[in-house]
């Protein structure tokens, strides 16, 4: 009886032994949600970086005032906009290193008004994007964005 060796088991051969000598995981670091004073901390961080890249969690337009989400979707779409940037650059990065974006949206209708303020965060290319109907959203939001962004070496 022949035996062979097909590339494919030949690879992970290659890949088991070199596996101990990869490079060690990236350090974690955790951008913390800001909790409004008197309020009980929440049980989840704004984003993760590991690496270079930057894992942002659900963001939702609060308005300060209320502790809900802005009744007008035009300004509801600003706010949660402004809560993607602070935490961008709560990391040291910027819109422009979005690379993936993920919105849900309560209102599927409201697609090109949301588009309309999006576009006004990017300069050049935007990020890949889903834009995913939800029937419901936490504190009555109408959009929740979340994404990964990678830091750009100069």
């Amino acid at each position: 009886m022949k035996r062979s060796i097909t590339q494919a088991s030949l690879l992970s051969v290659v890949m088991c032994l070199a596996l101990p000598f990869a490079a060690p995981a990236a350090p974690l670091s955790y951008i913390e949600h800001v909790n409004p004073p008197g309020s009980a901390p929440l049980p989840f961080s704004d984003g993760v970086v590991a690496g270079d890249t930057l894992y942002l969690a659900g963001q939702i337009g609060i308005d300060v005032h209320t502790g809900n989400a802005a009744a007008d979707p035009g300004s509801e779409a600003h706010l949660v906009m402004e809560a993607v940037k602070r935490t961008l650059e709560r990391a040291g990065l910027k819109m422009d290193d979005l690379v993936s974006v993920t919105v849900f949206c309560t209102d599927l209708s409201l697609y090109d008004s949301f588009n309309t303020v999006y576009s006004g965060y990017f300069h050049g290319h935007y990020p890949a994007r889903a834009f995913i109907g939800a029937s419901q959203l936490v504190r009555g939001a109408h959009f929740e964005v979340m994404g990964v962004a990678i830091r750009r070496t100069p």
